[in-house]
């Protein structure tokens, strides 16, 4: 101890002769670069052998902290236990220059233990938004216009007493009350954004008749003045008062009564005078082009102009099923309908669409009904020379009669299957001897029973191509003799004949087995 008292006396006698502060010489580190000016004055933060002063030294810089804990009010008045709990609780010093100290979370500080709660649309602003680097927290403003005065539509007209119209759950959500004006909103109007009447947020002086706002709603261009309230009603602009049944001598039926105004008056409403038959509005729509008359209603009515009423089914000899009912009338009657005599045969119409031409006579019928041309719907494929097995029965008809001639089409099994068949013509052009129609890969060739040459031992399993290696052979019998396939595997080169069997056997061809 005595040593450690001498090395410290002598340490100080090498400091220079200026005075010697003891607290300064114990300080356990830099303080904060808040705090730098007043890093060699300890006795601002500190008392010697008095921490419980240390509270009341930090209030004497910080007034403004310490005014808020005496009135309850900012974070440090109302936080709780903030007001009983020591300074250096939160705040630590001597921890470098660039230490926080101040320690503030932003993501998880309860803004409501501040004097302005955040409710609405503000929970959702970033702090920076309010707090800028260089200010304190407790600087920030907060008067609306502080913050939205770029966002003040209004430039100031309308003071700087944002709250008395816009609420803090969204900027945009204004309580004023419109009825209080000589122009109380009733209807759609409610709705209507302040700035589509107010563009230049003048509010004194707004015109108040409707053709003054609505002008770009006029469909009629204002060939049917300027009084919209003859019509029109606040509650929605499209929905209209006047009733056309009740005032004029035209009922509005069917799809009359959705037309818009101007489809029908043109011209100005009160001079012009409209026809009130079919023709005088429709003559554009008539595809057929005046052929069949002017009485439209004999087959349209006011539903809809393409709905037809007239019954096909009842009043010609010729009802309409399957596609036939889809068809546009103009489709048969190329005349005047009231005029003109059409065949009822199939081949009256569809001559052109015979891919046969004529092969197989007129009655289409046979094969063909009236749920699709292309379909073919009664033809007994078992009546012909090559009835339908196996698959063949699911293979659509231009997958062998491409050319639609059906007794052209040839009946045995290459015609269709030369692309299929990976034996490349080595086994010859009779499919059918191996191969059956309920699948290709389906064998059923038994080159034991079927030939005079066993296959046994090694020869069971050989792929058939190794021995009919010739392509569209004259016939597929080959020699049963050894030598005739293995004469480039016999070592002894013919020198022990063509009876290869004698020593080798099918089982392994070098197995070798010497015969008495």
């Amino acid at each position: 101890m005595r040593a450690a008292i001498l090395l410290f006396a002598i340490g100080l006698g090498a400091l220079p002769a200026r005075g010697i502060d003891l607290e300064t010489l114990v300080m356990p580190g830099p303080v904060i670069e808040g705090h730098a000016d007043v890093e060699e004055q300890c006795t601002k933060c500190h008392q010697p052998f008095d921490r419980a002063s240390e509270d009341a030294l930090c209030l004497e810089c910080h007034e403004d902290v310490g005014a808020d804990m005496r009135a309850a009010q900012g974070f440090h008045g109302k936080a709780p236990g903030l007001a009983a709990a020591p300074c250096r609780s939160c705040h630590t010093d001597h921890e470098g220059r660039a230490a926080d100290i101040v320690g503030l979370n932003p993501a998880v500080f309860d803004h409501g233990l501040t004097d302005y709660p955040l409710h609405g649309a503000h929970v959702a602003v970033p702090c920076a938004s309010c707090h800028t680097p260089d200010d304190k927290h407790r600087d920030a403003p907060s008067d609306c216009i502080a913050c939205h005065r770029s966002d003040d539509v209004h430039k100031g007209g309308l003071g700087e007493d944002c709250g008395s119209c816009h609420e803090d759950a969204g900027w945009k959500q204004a309580s004023f009350d419109h009825g209080e004006t000589d122009f109380p909103l009733e209807g759609a109007h409610v709705d209507v954004a302040c700035r589509l009447c107010h563009a230049d947020e003048k509010f004194e002086g707004t015109p108040q008749d409707c053709a003054t706002c609505h002008v770009q709603d006029d469909v009629h261009r204002r060939q049917f003045g300027t009084v919209c309230g003859d019509c029109h009603g606040v509650a929605k602009w499209d929905e209209i008062a006047f009733d056309h049944d009740r005032d004029t001598k035209f009922r509005l039926t069917g799809k009359h009564a959705s037309a818009a105004c101007g489809t029908c008056h043109t011209g100005p409403l009160y001079d012009q005078d409209l026809p009130s038959d079919c023709l005088g509005c429709h003559e554009v729509d008539d595809v057929h082009r005046g052929r069949n008359g002017k009485d439209c209603q004999d087959c349209h009515d006011t539903r809809a102009w393409a709905t037809i009423d007239f019954d096909h089914d009842k009043e010609t000899e010729f009802p309409l099923h399957g596609l036939h009912a889809e068809v546009a009338c103009e489709g048969c009657h190329r005349g005047n309908v009231h005029e003109e005599k059409l065949g009822v045969a199939c081949i009256d119409c569809h001559r052109k669409d015979d891919v046969h031409r004529g092969e197989q006579g007129e009655d289409c019928a046979r094969c063909h009904g009236e749920t699709g041309w292309a379909k073919v719907e009664t033809f007994d494929h078992e009546l012909t020379r090559f009835p339908l097995l196996g698959l063949h029965a699911t293979v659509a008809c231009e997958e062998c009669h491409e050319s639609h001639q059906y007794q052209a089409a040839e009946t045995d099994c290459s015609s269709c299957h030369r692309k299929d068949d990976e034996h490349e013509t080595r086994l010859g052009n009779v499919c059918g001897q191996c191969h059956n129609p309920n699948g290709w890969g389906f064998w059923r060739f038994d080159h034991t029973k079927q030939t005079s040459f066993e296959l046994h031992g090694a020869h069971d399993g050989v792929d058939c191509t190794t021995c009919h290696a010739e392509r569209e052979p004259r016939t597929l019998e080959l020699p049963g003799d050894c030598a005739t396939c293995h004469f480039s595997d016999d070592v002894h080169r013919g020198g022990f004949g063509r009876d290869c069997a004698r020593c080798h056997n099918d089982e392994d061809w070098k197995k070798v087995r010497i015969g008495s």
